[in-house]
């Protein structure tokens, strides 16, 4: 078997709160990281049922149609990836047995025996028929240019599946591991996908209450999960059920009774369930990022009104409202353990928090002051429109507030707009109506963002900013030469000329802790099924 060193892989709390927080993009390792706790015993137990608090509500289901976290959360009970990567950040099989990369080329053979949950024989043809979905740009899938090269397209012999690459990829074999294989009904019919699941995974969604819950059945006979896992091990719950709850302090009062076995917390509910030593798992994550829309009929457009803008915001003490004082200063774009590039290419490119200079950055700009303190150029009044998700509740809140506070004194209007997942992702990738976002996107390896930050503009990409960076695209170029970590350097040039430019600041990042009752588990992002272990 052909393998890798390769170390990469992701998530979307946009396009991804499982993997990621809120918005953000998830990749898949194996294993778990930073596992603490009681873990309530020892003894494991079979025919339970495993309850997991959704912190939203995940809509569409289709695993290929969505990027947000709960939707990978749920990709990862129904549906397998073609290979998958370990804690260490190995490549591992799945779906596949074996794999090759050559240049733009790569060639896996499939597992024999693998069945999807209606009985049917996965197959290669079936394989190839999913790239080709996901890397054609007319069906707007997000996890193009994420998991796999938007463009790629792929064919099969036999038991084995070739892609062909558009360009340069080094970190394509932990992409794939982070795609989920849709069966063949599902690619017949994709909104089947919608409330229903047609996959080679574990579990089997056998109801979909919208808003209330989602319930998962354990396949019997299934044996080709990360490293081998199968569903006949013991401990592992019969059922899993998925329940919707947006309210933090609800999901720890249920947590501490019993009524829940898993779910993720950042705010300050934290503090009482480390006091009942639960079992917990930390996984590192970007929770505060902002993005400035670059559409021409925005405000946002002028590079001085960007540069001001993030001159202006307290981001320290932001930080420190969003994470309750848990948080620390993102470091790279690329966090999620395993973090392909280590370094630091957030802090020496960050704007000083300077609100005079600010100020007469817009004043050269042509932006003066006028009724209500409130600064123009040409009769027209500089405003924006503030996106933020309500999924990090009163702190999150506060964090906007304090923001917005902080624009309005350097003489802008800020109109917020605190919004859901689906209805922030809706926005920012179909009706564009925003200027300032706050979508943190938590990846493994920095390829994964490129099509977020480069390419075209949604709703035609997934560029959902509208970044046009020449810096960034040289370097990027660059580092696609060059093999797995070697190019960390320039992946790392890549997203400092973000920060300079402010395209995309992360200004806040927090270890987010997934705790468990009466079980253990461990995260790649998402919740691993076949890890889950009920216990007493």
């Amino acid at each position: 078997m052909a393998s890798s060193t390769t170390r990469s892989s992701m998530t979307w709390g946009l396009l991804a709160g499982g993997c990621a927080v809120v918005v953000a993009i998830s990749g898949c390792s194996s294993g778990s990281q930073g596992a603490t706790g009681s873990r309530s015993g020892g003894k494991v137990i079979d025919g339970a049922t495993f309850a997991m608090a959704l912190n939203s509500d995940p809509g569409n289901l289709d695993p290929q149609g969505s990027a947000s976290n709960n939707v990978l959360q749920i990709a990862a009970l129904a549906y397998d990836s073609l290979v998958s990567v370990s804690a260490k950040g190995t490549i591992q099989p799945q779906l596949a047995s074996s794999w090759k990369v050559s240049g733009k080329t790569v060639s896996l053979t499939l597992k024999q025996g693998v069945t999807c949950s209606d009985g049917s024989a996965f197959t290669a043809a079936q394989a190839a028929q999913n790239i080709n979905y996901v890397g054609d740009p007319k069906n707007k899938s997000p996890l193009a240019g994420a998991f796999l090269p938007a463009g790629a397209t792929a064919e099969a012999a036999g038991s084995t599946v070739t892609i062909t690459l558009p360009g340069a990829a080094p970190f394509v074999l932990n992409g794939l591991a982070s795609l989920p294989m849709v069966c063949a009904k599902g690619m017949a019919d994709r909104t089947s996908l919608s409330r229903s699941t047609d996959g080679t995974g574990p579990y089997q969604l056998t109801n979909a209450t919208p808003n209330s819950s989602y319930t998962f059945v354990k396949r019997a006979g299934y044996r080709w999960g990360p490293a081998g896992a199968k569903t006949s091990t013991a401990g592992m719950p019969a059922k899993i059920e998925l329940r919707v709850i947006t309210n933090e302090s609800t999901a720890a009062n249920l947590m501490l009774s019993g009524q829940l076995n898993a779910g993720t917390f950042i705010g300050p509910d934290i503090s009482r369930l480390q006091s009942a030593g639960l079992f917990s798992v930390s996984t590192a994550t970007i929770i505060g990022e902002t993005w400035f829309n670059h559409a021409a009929a925005r405000a946002t457009s002028d590079p001085k009104v960007r540069q001001a803008l993030a001159m202006a915001t307290d981001n320290t003490q932001l930080q420190k409202v969003l994470t309750s004082g848990r948080g620390s200063a993102p470091t790279t774009f690329a966090v999620s353990p395993p973090a392909a590039c280590t370094g630091n290419s957030v802090a020496p490119a960050m704007p000083t928090f300077d609100l005079a200079k600010a100020k007469s950055l817009l004043e050269a700009d042509g932006w003066t002051a006028g009724s209500g303190g409130y600064r123009s150029k040409g009769g027209k009044q500089l405003s924006v429109r503030f996106l933020y998700s309500t999924t990090f509740g009163s702190a999150g809140s506060s964090a906007a507030e304090l923001a917005a506070a902080q624009w309005k004194k350097l003489g802008v209007k800020v109109d917020m707009a605190g919004q859901d997942t689906n209805t922030l992702l809706s926005t920012i990738f179909t009706t564009g109506n925003w200027d300032i976002g706050w979508v943190p996107l938590n990846v493994n390896s920095p390829d994964q963002l490129v099509g977020f930050m480069s390419g075209p503009a949604a709703p035609k990409g997934n560029n959902f900013a509208g970044i046009d960076n020449p810096t960034y695209r040289a370097e990027v170029a660059k580092a696609e030469t060059m093999a797995g970590a070697a190019g960390c350097g320039h992946w790392l040039a890549a997203e400092s000329s973000l920060v300079k430019a402010a395209d995309v600041i992360p200004w806040a990042n927090q270890n987010r802790l997934t705790f468990g009752k009466g079980t253990t588990f461990e995260l790649n992002g998402v919740l691993q099924p076949t890890s889950i272990r009920m216990v007493r």
